[in-house]
């Protein structure tokens, strides 16, 4: 009797237990766990991902000089729009749209909320790019190239009295992307590198220029629904206008619902050369659909 007893509660642990760590493999990540920039969309698969930047700056470093100046505020606005169209899941295309409104000569950070075109302020959709997204090793799904052509669409960049909107240049645009999930879950490690080929405009300070900005991302998950990370970016541009600067910053993601999550960074210039020395603060809306 004693015996047939031990077998039966024998017989249920193993079962409680197959159950368990089943249940345990087929839990379904998060959107923010799962789809970062390195992962590639299913076939029909949607992402549109509204991202605002605010950078405004008070102090430049130019010809080895470090100085104060009338504060300059550029707020960037970017829509970008994907979508699978392959069975294999290795290519997507898409379309990339950014609009801005800059303010110079001492106004207030949020004046460009304001989206004037006076003779400090200046605003517009400045560029799209049609963009494709790839995955060059198919073993290596996390492992993925985004390239865009950008094409400007205004014909000046600073207008008569001074404010910049855009570079007029064209962009080549590479960016290759990689991310590691650790065993435990809790932490994944994300890096990029940006490069950029910008020519076409002989007036445009950008022209003959290649830009190599590398960066590094930390996240940890206290939540299957939260992120919050550290990160370094560094952004070097070589060729007839030469200028660097690294930047450090942190942040955070929550998945809202199944289909949006919400991001907010903020980073720090902490040095450069010929460049503004400024800060950004970051707020992005991301659907997955």
């Amino acid at each position: 009797m004693k015996s047939k007893f031990s077998r039966v509660v024998f017989t249920a642990v193993l079962i409680f237990s197959l159950v368990a760590n089943a249940q345990e493999d087929t839990k379904v990540k998060s959107n923010i766990q799962t789809y970062t920039p390195s992962k590639l969309l299913d076939k029909g698969q949607w992402d549109v991902k509204f991202f605002n930047n605010l950078y405004t700056e008070t102090k430049g470093k130019f010809n080895g000089v470090k100085f104060d100046k009338a504060r300059e505020t550029y707020f960037t606005s970017t829509l970008d729009i994907f979508t699978g169209i392959t069975d294999n899941n290795r290519i997507n295309v898409g379309l990339l749209l950014e609009y801005r409104s800059n303010a110079i000569n001492g106004e207030n950070a949020t004046s460009v909320f304001g989206f004037n075109n006076d003779v400090n302020s200046r605003n517009g959709l400045s560029s799209f790019a049609p963009a494709i997204k790839w995955q060059p090793i198919e073993s290596i799904g996390n492992f993925s190239i985004q390239s865009a052509f950008h094409i400007p669409l205004s014909s000046e960049e600073s207008d008569a009295n001074g404010v910049f909107l855009d570079q007029t240049a064209y962009t080549f645009q590479n960016r290759f992307f990689y991310d590691y999930t650790f065993d435990s879950g809790d932490w994944q490690l994300f890096t990029e590198l940006n490069t950029e080929y910008n020519f076409g405009d002989e007036d445009s300070f950008a022209n003959k220029t290649v830009v190599f900005a590398p960066g590094v991302f930390m996240s940890y998950f206290p939540t299957d629904k939260s992120t919050l990370l550290g990160f370094v970016q560094h952004y070097q541009r070589l060729g007839d206008f030469t200028q660097d600067f690294t930047s450090l910053g942190f942040g955070g993601k929550y998945q809202l619902n199944s289909t949006l999550n919400l991001e907010v960074l903020y980073s720090k210039f902490v040095r450069g050369s010929d460049t503004g020395l400024g800060q950004s603060f970051n707020i992005g809306l991301r659907a997955l659909f």
